[in-house]
């Protein structure tokens, strides 16, 4: 699917710029320009390419995702939205690309390291008894649709000698980066594909050899994908390359299943060197979109989607993630995975990884253990040896760029070092590995929460909770919990304050794209001692400990909570105290994470059948927020993934038409032939959605969402009409974005302008008109140039506030207005002919002769065409 186009009201431009910035098409705000139906960000030096959206934003309206330039330096996003010039910025990840924020207010100062937590019962780190062989292989490339340059299918073996049997294949996928390099030229960068001659292509997928020596030494076959095609590419789709890499995977995949079979004779050497891979026992390792791509792999191999060439002969048995991206929301919940949070990412700083965890709750059966591992100190880059400086064979950078921070600045205590993050990393693939593929539940106890560590990692400090597994839901909050005291349910995706849950948006309260209300998402806010009710009392019979996921703020310490439950008959039960530290942080770090809790549960005095109530009273001061609540006992049941329904949302674009009404399909289909629910949000292209919860039932294809599309002879930008789903029950989203675009077919009206004169100390009014009325808005703007002669109108000759309301400076001293950031803009509302602009002007004691305002300008409808407003102001008698 491509890349929808914002079809959405003229830009209304009215902001800032420089007098260096006066180049046309002229400047908005810094770096800002329009051409075309085109918004234009340059950059003053290329941004490192990462995996973090690029995001055009308006105040707290997302436009859109714009398409870079090779060089990643100019970002364009077509789109014909009406902005506010003085709102525009560039994102990712909610920090801001194009300017330097000042940092957000600490109260706290940073913590040490959380101390050491106590050796599992074994260490996956340790390395096995196999040695090891590796190489490479490259097959014929792969056609994928809206890709157009064909994919490379290139992949690095590591492989163990001498291992008896079938042995289980392990995938690695790595995340978006650079994709071709010049040896000649360090400061060189570029995303392009295929690279250009005299150019190299970056091995990303040579990176995790560690990892790939460690599980080969234990017995698994390995092998990292190369994906610079798709990361070439992944920009004009709208799911930047989830259903991409899912391809990709897939194929290489299909690859294998033949090399394990009748195709043995024509693999590639090193893969006929390799014990035969068993495709039933297959793992996942996905690093940052390479997450993404492998939880959709995931997904298309369960339940693949309408059309699909590429038939399943294997069996995903779980997957590991590194600092993932998820835009869709979307991860597979009857697989089992672990997410790797580092701590100090730089890139995907939101964390927003950790809706693999959450979004996977009451969806399906629930057995799937999902976890969460919070490496403290470890940034997104080093997880791979060609991201890391002084390992890579091309350039490389630490992703942290912030230099001075307490403590994620390399050579602080709390920082790891590239190889001692690359330890850890390994050790922790090779625990899920062995957890989901190999079935060693000795393992488990490093990946659920249950607070142990495993030397190997050593010095790195990994904390980790889970949902799934052998848990049973108690408080899951939702819009029938209730709460009593100092709790209160809170929304964790929200624009009331009154309602949200406070904290920035990030890790748990991470948004799907712009959406700004989701109303499935809940927490309890605590600010002192509260009681939490869900909607029907809750057997915990079976459950040997209570199970809480708690956020404390970062940097406290010793944050206790007692914790108490209720049956039905009202006989309280008080389990007991559990203590928190909260994760070291600064303003840079996303540490609002939940730590995961335990109690031991009664086994007299309380009914554990009839469970109606869960108590938590802090014993110090400030907030905390539960996530949830469960019964827990040790194990991991068979997840027993099966199909889902399936949801997939397309795009289409159809004429407006001179009359009539018509009505039009959002193309959304649906597979699977199950029951399931799914929460569609539906746009109307003002960046606000309307929620509509749907349920599939078993043999329906499609969901109908009609749109009635009225046509007329008068101009406007047309309409879109946006909609994402995301899974609620029973179900799952592949193409989770999409929507029906209504394409303006009328001539734009012609815009004309008269001269404006005053006398000082009147207004200098232009009058634009239109020469047919518009259902859009239509704008014009500019900024002030030197006129081609007479004197030109200065600073102290305008009203003092009105300037500096307009350009944020003063006027003082005088100088002429075209060497200032003034702009002119003039609206013509939808349904008029004119609109008019004003420019106050003051009176001075001074004989001056006619001054001369002159505004080189554009209009919405017409960006290619200057429009010249010119203003005299002539001095008192």
């Amino acid at each position: 699917m491509r890349l929808l186009r914002l079809m959405l009201p003229v830009l209304v431009v009215a902001g800032l710029a420089t007098p260096a910035q006066a180049a046309q098409p002229p400047e908005t705000a810094a770096g800002w320009s329009v051409s075309g139906s085109e918004l234009i960000w340059k950059s003053e030096k290329p941004l490192p390419v990462g995996d973090a959206a690029i995001e055009f934003w308006d105040g707290d309206r997302l436009l859109g995702r714009p398409r870079p330039s090779a060089d990643h330096r100019t970002f364009t996003l077509s789109t014909t939205a009406a902005v506010n010039p003085r709102e525009l910025s560039v994102r990712a990840s909610g920090k801001r690309l194009d300017v330097e924020e000042p940092p957000r207010p600490m109260k706290t100062r940073p913590l040490p390291p959380p101390a050491p937590q106590p050796a599992g019962a074994v260490d996956p780190g340790v390395p096995g008894p196999y040695k090891t062989t590796a190489g490479e292989y490259t097959v014929d490339s792969i056609r994928l649709p809206d890709y157009p340059q064909a994919i490379e299918m290139q992949g690095l073996v590591v492989a163990p000698v001498g291992a008896p049997g079938r042995r289980p294949l392990a995938v690695f996928l790595h995340g978006r980066h650079t994709t071709c390099y010049d040896p000649a030229d360090p400061d060189f960068i570029d995303i392009s594909w295929p690279c250009a001659p005299g150019k190299k292509a970056i091995p990303s997928h040579a990176g995790y050899q560690q990892a790939q020596q460690l599980l080969a030494s234990q017995g698994y076959v390995t092998v990292s994908i190369s994906a610079n095609g798709i990361n070439g590419q992944d920009a004009s789709v709208l799911d930047l390359g989830a259903q991409g890499r899912s391809s990709l995977v897939r194929s290489h995949l299909t690859r294998w299943a033949d090399w394990a079979g009748a195709g043995r004779d024509s693999a590639p050497d090193i893969v006929k060197a390799a014990p035969v891979a068993d495709l039933s026992n297959v793992f996942l390792m996905g690093h940052s979109r390479g997450g993404e791509g492998v939880n959709r792999a995931a997904i298309d191999s369960l339940n693949p989607p309408a059309g699909d060439t590429i038939p399943t002969r294997w069996k995903i048995r779980g997957t590991l993630l590194i600092g993932p991206t998820i835009f869709g929301h979307n991860p597979a919940p009857d697989v089992p995975s672990a997410t790797i949070l580092p701590g100090c990412d730089g890139d995907v700083s939101d964390l927003q990884g950790q809706v693999f965890i959450d979004a996977t709750r009451g969806v399906s059966r629930g057995a799937a253990l999902h976890s969460a591992l919070y490496f403290v100190g470890a940034n997104h880059n080093y997880f791979n040896t060609e991201w890391t400086p002084g390992q890579a064979a091309a350039p490389a950078w630490d992703d942290f760029r912030a230099t001075d921070d307490a403590v994620c600045t390399p050579g602080t205590p709390t920082r790891l070092t590239a190889a001692q993050q690359q330890t850890a990393g390994a050790t922790y693939i090779a625990a899920a590995a062995h957890l989901f593929v190999g079935g060693d539940r000795r393992v488990l106890p490093l990946l659920d929460g249950s607070g142990v560590r495993a030397p190997s990692a050593d010095p790195a400090r990994v904390l980790s909770h889970a949902v799934g597994g052998e848990r049973i839901s108690f408080v899951l909050p939702d819009g029938a919990t209730k709460t009593s005291g100092a709790a209160r349910v809170c929304k964790q995706v929200t624009k009331d304050e009154t309602q949200g849950c406070g904290p920035d948006p990030q890790t748990h309260f991470v948004r799907l794209w712009g959406i700004s209300e989701d109303p499935d998402r809940f927490a309890v806010a605590l600010s002192g001692s509260g009681t939490v009710q869900p909607a029907q009392p809750v057997s915990l019979v079976g459950s040997r400990d209570l199970a809480l996921r708690l956020i404390v703020p970062p940097n406290t310490k010793a944050n206790q909570f007692d914790i108490a439950v209720t049956d039905t008959r009202g006989r309280k039960a008080q389990l007991g105290s559990v203590t928190l530290d909260g994760l070291p942080a600064t303003e840079f770090v996303s540490a609002l994470w939940a730590q995961e809790v335990r109690v031991s549960l009664p086994r007299h005095g309380i009914d554990l059948r009839q469970i109606a109530s869960l108590e938590i009273t802090p014993r110090s001061s400030g907030t905390a927020w539960l996530v949830d609540a469960y019964g827990w006992n040790n194990g991991l049941p068979d997840p027993r993934p099966g199909p889902l329904a399936r949801v997939d949302v397309g795009a289409t674009a159809v004429q407006e038409g001179d009359s009539g009404t018509k009505t039009y399909q959002i193309p959304v289909s649906v597979s699977g032939d199950r029951e399931g629910t799914v929460r569609l949000f539906i746009g109307g292209g003002q960046g606000e959605f309307e929620t509509r919860l749907v349920t599939i039932q078993p043999g329906q294809h499609t969901i109908e969402l009609p749109v009635q599309v009225t046509g007329n002879t008068r101009w406007s930008w047309g309409e879109q009409h946006d909609v994402f789903a995301k899974a609620v029950r029973g179900s799952v989203a592949g193409a989770y974005g999409g929507g029906l675009s209504v394409l303006n077919d009328d001539p734009a009206p012609e815009i004309t302008v008269s001269p404006a004169t005053t006398a000082e100390g009147g207004a200098l009014t232009w009058t634009v008109t239109s020469s047919a009325v518009a259902d859009s808005p239509i704008s014009v703007w500019g900024r002030a140039i030197a006129p081609a002669q007479g004197q030109e109108l200065s600073t102290v000759d305008v009203d003092p506030q009105w300037f500096k309301a307009n350009t944020g400076e003063e006027a003082l001293p005088a100088r002429p207005l075209s060497s200032t950031r003034l702009f002119v803009s003039i609206e013509i509302p939808a349904g008029s002919l004119t609109g008019e602009a004003s420019v106050p002007t003051v009176v001075d004691t001074e004989a001056e002769p006619t001054e001369y305002v002159h505004v080189k300008a554009r209009s919405s409808v017409n960006r290619e065409k200057e429009i010249d407003l010119v203003g005299s102001v002539t001095g008192q008698p």
